[in-house]
């Protein structure tokens, strides 16, 4: 049994951080402990890149044991080293922006309890390194998670209080990706109005983007991972149309799992409009797509599809998607019998 996340550490976050107390350094190293330099600060970035990048292509179950053991064993003892206070500050952000990604991993390994106490730990680093900019995308990827998992008040909540919390050193992609986690929170809670608000006002922020002003750790959310966001919007207040548009869009082309999950909420949006047949084809495309990752995320969009193709009863359209997809490892995953 998986763990499960605390309902009211969500909401005890946002409060949290919109009254967050000063920046607190470990008041004195420990006696006999290493000095950090930005060496060791540039070292530890440079790690979590390549994890990322793995994570990224291969999904969070395929290396997640080897982040949390690189964190606990090689990062922990660095924060009671012995650094000045501007190493100190960049070394608590690029561990917080470490521990988020152990946080996003976990969470794609739908290791709920887990990724929350990351992205709790993470959120507290960010905010002793004082970056702000940082902590208010834990606080949105806790929106993220919170929406998964059908918490849509509180994962709205999250996104609003990111928003808030970061109003004076905001960038137009923060400010864009904050409002896209609001948006999907509301169209999940069928308010169709205020998600085309939200996303309204996330495309308007985007549109007005410096890169050269952006932190790099946003650099992915894009145009296409914008209409990534509107695509699941529309799928979930019943506008197939408008996410089939959206979801076309999309494909970052270089993001495997992102593409996956565009190409599957695209494949739904099929479904829901009544295109039976391409909707299996672009489901194929996700399953190739989707053949080296490690994602319960993943399955849980296939099972989901499942589901709703298993609704319109048997075609031949739905017995030749079957048997084609009967050979790739994510959709077995999907089968009740196969998690007995």
């Amino acid at each position: 049994m998986l763990s499960e996340p605390s309902q009211p550490a969500w909401s005890e976050a946002s409060l949290r951080w919109l009254v967050a107390p000063e920046p607190s350094f470990p008041a004195a190293p420990r006696k006999g402990s290493a000095r950090v330099g930005l060496a060791d600060v540039a070292m530890i970035k440079s790690t979590s890149g390549m994890f990322a990048q793995l994570d990224d292509r291969f999904g969070g179950d395929h290396a997640r044991h080897s982040v949390v053991q690189y964190l606990s064993r090689d990062v922990a003892p660095l924060l009671t080293g012995q650094y000045t206070e501007a190493v100190g500050r960049a070394l608590f952000s690029t561990v917080a922006e470490s521990t988020l990604l152990a946080g996003w991993m976990s969470y794609d390994s739908c290791h709920h309890g887990l990724a929350q106490r990351y992205f709790l730990q993470a959120l507290r680093l960010a905010q002793d390194g004082d970056d702000r900019r940082l902590a208010g995308s834990i606080l949105s990827a806790m929106s993220h998670q919170a929406t998964f998992l059908g918490h849509y008040t509180e994962a709205a909540t999250l996104a609003r209080a990111a928003r808030m919390g970061i109003s004076g050193v905001a960038t137009p992609t923060l400010m864009a990706q904050f409002h896209a986690m609001e948006a999907r929170a509301l169209a999940r809670t069928g308010d169709t109005r205020a998600c085309e608000l939200a996303l309204a006002e996330a495309t308007k922020a985007l549109e007005s983007r410096n890169s050269a002003d952006e932190p790099e750790w946003i650099a992915y959310f894009d145009e296409a991972e914008l209409a990534a966001e509107a695509a699941h919007c529309f799928r979930d207040v019943n506008s197939a149309r408008r996410a089939v548009a959206h979801a076309e869009n999309a494909m970052s082309g270089s993001h495997v799992r992102s593409d996956f999950f565009a190409t599957m909420v695209l494949a739904d949006a099929h479904l829901r409009a009544g295109d039976l047949e391409e909707a299996c084809r672009v489901a194929l495309d996700a399953l190739d797509l989707g053949e080296q990752l490690k994602s319960a995320r993943c399955v849980s969009y296939l099972a989901e599809f499942r589901q709703h193709l298993a609704r319109l009863g048997e075609t031949a359209a739905t017995r030749d998607f079957y048997e084609q997809a009967a050979d790739h490892r994510l959709w077995v995953s999907t089968d009740p019998k196969s998690a007995q």
